[in-house]
Order: C-alpha cells, then sequence, then structure tokens
C-alpha cells in the first residue's frame, strides 16, 4: 500500500513539474463569408505528416460565426505544431476542389499562406506551443 501511495506521489509530482503539461490555443478566425456549414481544423506534428488526413494529430470542427468564429483547441503537449484550416460552408465534412485541385471554399494555415502553385510548406506554418496561446488566422 505505500509503494501505490508512493508511486501517486512521483506522478503528481512529476505532473506538477510540467513534464505532463497540457496547453489551450484559442483560435480567432476572421474572414468568415457566411454563418453555413463548419470551421474545420487539423492539427500537425511533421512534415510528413502535413496536410494527409489520416496523419492529423488532432483534428475537429465549430459551427461558422459570420465574420469571425472563434474556438479553442485544447489538451495539446509541449512541441512544434501547424495547423490547416477551411471552412466547409456546405457541411460535407471535405475540403472542395476544383479540376485542378485548388480549393473552393476559404482555407488558412498557422503562419503560412497559399501559394501560387499550392500550400506552404509545414516548416512555413510550423510555431513551437510550450504555454497556453492565443493565434489570430485569416481565412483566404
Amino acid at each position: 500500500m505505500i509503494k501505490g501511495n508512493l508511486l501517486v506521489l512521483f506522478v503528481l509530482g512529476l505532473m506538477s513539474t510540467g513534464l505532463f503539461a497540457q496547453h489551450n490555443i484559442s483560435l480567432n478566425i476572421d474572414g468568415v463569408t457566411s454563418e453555413e456549414g463548419n470551421i474545420c481544423f487539423a492539427v500537425y506534428t511533421d512534415e510528413s505528416s502535413f496536410l494527409k488526413f489520416d496523419k492529423v494529430f488532432k483534428s475537429g470542427s465549430e459551427k461558422a460565426v459570420k465574420g469571425k468564429t472563434v474556438f479553442d483547441i485544447e489538451n495539446l503537449p509541449d512541441g512544434e505544431y501547424a495547423i490547416a484550416i477551411f471552412h466547409d460552408a456546405n457541411g460535407n465534412n471535405n475540403l472542395d476542389t476544383n479540376m485542378l485541385g485548388i480549393p473552393k471554399e476559404q482555407i488558412a494555415f498557422s503562419k503560412g499562406k497559399m501559394k501560387m502553385f499550392g500550400p506552404p510548406k509545414y516548416t512555413e506554418c510550423a510555431f513551437i506551443l510550450d504555454s497556453n496561446m492565443q493565434m489570430n488566422i485569416s481565412l483566404q
């Protein structure tokens, strides 16, 4: 019994030192053109997973609010991340594109911007998270 109590105290001690720190990102998404559909997000942790739907670290959506949609991404450990966002205006849970693969719905990224011939690279969008933070992102 004493060993079990010591283990619990040890784990609680590690948690209080930040070893298992979890952080939240408060996102302010500007430029939302309508209240139709949802604002969807995907969080990525490295270049090899970036913009691959089957390798998303964390994802979710919030009801779109015209002008600005605000929501939190919660419980992220310390680390490097990149976020991709799109306005799923028609509510089909997909980023709709034209025949050339160009998005027909509004999109945005943490830090990076769409280029003439495609999305930004992970390194252009990446940021370090080591505490709670607020991020302003404008849909394009």
